[in-house]
């Protein structure tokens, strides 16, 4: 019966560990989203604060070339960069509070729920750009 209750707890730590690492997720920030040929500076800023703004992230800095935007979710925060050019936006995590972000081994980690926060954001942006490309 001891051996039983042994193995029993064994097994429940196993499964809660394993619970625990799948929220995590390794942190690569998402691929250079293209800016379509014909849109200028102030279309650009403007997708992407319509963008941000439509997933929730308050626009929390801005200048040429930059946008800074932090989310709150609960007790989560997110904070992120876009930065642009002419010809690429590119999206950077800052930083966050309650999303188990960690460094390890020279791999960063966080919540599995921040990836996709930053994949739809990144879809929005894209898709935005195409709309105005256009005319629409």
């Amino acid at each position: 019966m001891r051996l039983a209750r042994v193995v029993l707890v064994a097994f429940s730590l196993l499964l809660s560990a394993g619970v625990v690492q799948a929220r995590k997720a390794e942190l690569v920030d998402p691929a250079p989203i293209s800016i379509p040929a014909g849109l200028d500076q102030a279309q650009v800023s403007k997708e992407i604060r319509r963008a941000l703004i439509g997933r929730g992230w308050e626009v929390t800095g801005e200048q040429p070339g930059q946008i800074d935007s932090t989310l709150h979710l609960r007790d989560h925060v997110a904070s992120i960069r876009v930065a642009y050019d002419a010809s690429e936006v590119r999206i950077g995590y800052v930083g966050s509070t309650n999303l188990d972000y960690a460094e390890k081994r020279g791999k960063r980690y966080i919540h599995g729920n921040y990836i996709g926060w930053i994949g739809f954001l990144a879809n929005d942006i894209a898709t935005n750009f195409k709309v105005t490309a256009q005319g629409g």
